[in-house]
């Protein structure tokens, strides 16, 4: 069960796992060049276990809680069973559009879901062609949290072992995202709780539909927040709303999200995708080097005195006028014209 599954009074799916664990990372893509659609690898798999440079500790975590090498068949009511893919990505004029595809569970994270997700992050970071991320969920929701009812199923006398193999996979995405030296938006389609809520904040930018709504959720099951809740949510709205949302967990509908600063844009839900693939498009079209010195220096700035940032803001104003962004930027400024950065 999910977080949100008794308030929304779900029909749930019964998580059956098997032991296989298949190469499953199928890229959407245009058949049509024309169109600027690119194709990414596939994840690479090895014996069962994914090459990410983290076998170790992955497998650890994943053997302590007994999810090792397990896949999740979510079988419909007529008990027929589905492999269908937990994510899919694709890749339009430079953006990489990822989405999380468990709709009827309103997109809950599993641990093959987390797994995708940490997979393509590390393939945009070295893919050159991406410029930009979109994250966005399937049907009704972006994300609903962490798949509670797998959690309890696969461990059901300790299911904190559950939620130490999620999290040592789903905190790494977080990692990913907030180092990520290109641009990654969330576009939330529906409810973010839980999880989702705070996959959703460590983004760098947020559009959010009218007729969506942001939930903090785990307080209210007796669980603490995950996936850096703790960390980006007092960044955003100060420490007394954090703890605010926190200990009354109520939901926060659209216009109250980009009151309290944790969306950059409220649209229509009919225009959600156009919107964001606008903003997406706007941001590709940057100097990406550029804006990812940027992310760092903001990130870094909550660890440092005013004369250590001032020093490093010093140091990377150089290095980017010495890079070719920086060079096509002042020649652009001289001979004025708008700088290309493709």
């Amino acid at each position: 069960m999910n977080l949100l599954e008794t308030s929304l009074n779900l029909n749930t799916h019964q998580a059956v796992v098997t032991p296989e664990m298949q190469q499953h990372t199928e890229v959407v893509a245009s058949p049509n060049p024309a169109v600027g659609v690119a194709s990414i690898p596939a994840p690479t798999y090895l014996g069962g276990a994914i090459c990410v440079g983290l076998i170790g500790m992955l497998a650890v975590a994943a053997q302590a809680a007994g999810l090792k090498e397990k896949r999740v068949t979510s079988r419909n009511d007529t008990g027929a069973s589905s492999t269908q893919l937990p994510l899919t990505v694709r890749i339009e004029q430079n953006i990489l559009y990822i989405t999380l595809a468990r709709p009827a569970l309103l997109n809950a994270i599993n641990l093959e879901m987390a797994e995708l997700l940490q997979q393509h992050l590390i393939a945009a970071r070295q893919n050159s062609a991406v410029r930009a991320i979109v994250i966005t969920g399937k049907g009704r929701a972006f994300c609903s949290g962490g798949d509670l009812k797998f959690a309890v199923q696969a461990n059901p006398d300790t299911p904190g072992d559950s939620f130490l193999a999620l999290t040592a996979v789903l905190h790494q995405c977080v990692e990913e995202i907030r180092t990520m030296p290109k641009p990654v938006i969330a576009s939330v389609n529906g409810v973010a709780a839980g999880a989702g809520l705070f996959l959703a904040l460590a983004c760098d930018l947020r559009v959010m539909a009218k007729s969506a709504y942001l939930k903090q959720s785990n307080t209210s099951y007796g669980l603490a927040t995950p996936a850096g809740g703790t960390f980006t949510l007092p960044r955003l709205v100060g420490i007394g709303r954090a703890m605010e949302i926190i200990m009354l967990d109520q939901p926060i509908n659209a216009k109250s999200a980009h009151k309290l600063g944790l969306v950059n844009q409220i649209v229509p839900h009919y225009t959600l995708a156009t919107d964001t693939q606008a903003l997406a498009t706007r941001v590709a079209q940057m100097p990406i080097e550029t804006l990812g010195h940027m992310k760092q220096l903001v990130n870094q700035s909550f660890y440092h005195t005013l004369n250590e940032q001032l020093a490093i803001e010093r140091q990377t104003m150089a290095i980017c006028a010495n890079s070719n962004e920086g060079r096509e930027g002042l020649s652009a400024f001289l001979q004025k014209r708008h700088p290309s950065y493709r």
